[in-house]
């Protein structure tokens, strides 16, 4: 057994696109068990490195390990393999259309277990949208849900196959106030049942307080900050001042936290 903490390291990471550069040297540990959550402004590149977590994209220069195994080098073929235990809840949910509800959750089965059988499918199937609280909705398509209703289908297939890491992209974007509290006692209840690592990728901090056990700040292409959620709110620093001034909260949310970090 491996007495490494980690299981995300992320060093000296740089991706660029033409000439944008979107991460400059990033830096991240994320630890066995936790969920870490990485605030940051649109557009600043936490997808990106969501991205490259999953293997779905390759750094220009810098690596990623997951549970020891450096994804970012690997063919092909074998990232493939190395990744099978991690899955990623997608900003716009990403559900097949043409698919029902059971059969979006079930498709990573079919695709990826074809020894099992159909009545252990079925269970499965049954019980992850259980934990998301969307019985009996098999056969319903997406078209039918609402927005709230659809991101639980996508948890739903997302925690079927058990994953070890769960990435989220932006989970409470779009959603009214109740419903992303919601989709907040959703990713507790997730993380409390599968034990998994999380990454939680949002600009809403009122979600990164409900759910994260460290912040960080995604800025300029970097991690500026990373701390305990305890201790994060009192970090002086004008990058976090400025991303308060510019996060989705009330302007007593925004002072509240603005005199907690000016009394630290």
């Amino acid at each position: 057994m491996s007495m490494n903490p980690n299981m995300i390291e992320v060093r000296n990471l740089h991706k660029s696109y033409g000439n944008l550069q979107v991460l400059k040297d990033l830096n991240l540990d994320v630890i066995k068990g936790e969920t870490l959550v990485i605030l940051g402004r649109s557009g600043v590149g936490k997808s990106v490195l969501l991205r490259q977590i999953l293997g779905i994209e390759t750094p220009d220069s810098g690596y990623v390990e997951v549970d020891g195994q450096r994804i970012s080098s690997m063919p092909l073929s074998k990232r493939y393999e190395a990744v099978k235990s991690m899955g990623m809840l997608f900003q716009g949910s990403a559900l097949f259309d043409s698919l029902d509800i059971g059969e979006n959750t079930a498709f990573y089965l079919h695709q990826h277990n074809p020894k099992m059988g159909e009545e252990e499918i079925d269970a499965r199937v049954a019980e992850a949208l259980r934990m998301v609280g969307l019985e009996g909705v098999e056969q319903k398509m997406p078209s039918d849900l609402s927005g709230g209703m659809r991101k639980r289908a996508a948890l739903a297939r997302l925690i079927v196959y058990r994953p070890r890491v769960l990435l989220y992209d932006e989970p409470t974007t779009g959603l009214d106030p109740i419903t992303a509290g919601q989709i907040n006692d959703l990713i507790n209840k997730t993380q409390e049942e599968l034990q998994a690592t999380s990454i939680v990728v949002t600009h809403d901090v009122r979600s990164a307080l409900e759910v994260g056990d460290r912040l960080a700040l995604h800025f300029d292409g970097k991690i500026a900050e990373i701390a305990d959620k305890e201790k994060f709110f009192k970090i002086n620093e004008p990058t976090l001042h400025q991303f308060y001034e510019h996060a989705i909260m009330s302007d007593d949310f925004i002072n509240h936290l603005t005199k907690k970090v000016k009394h630290a």
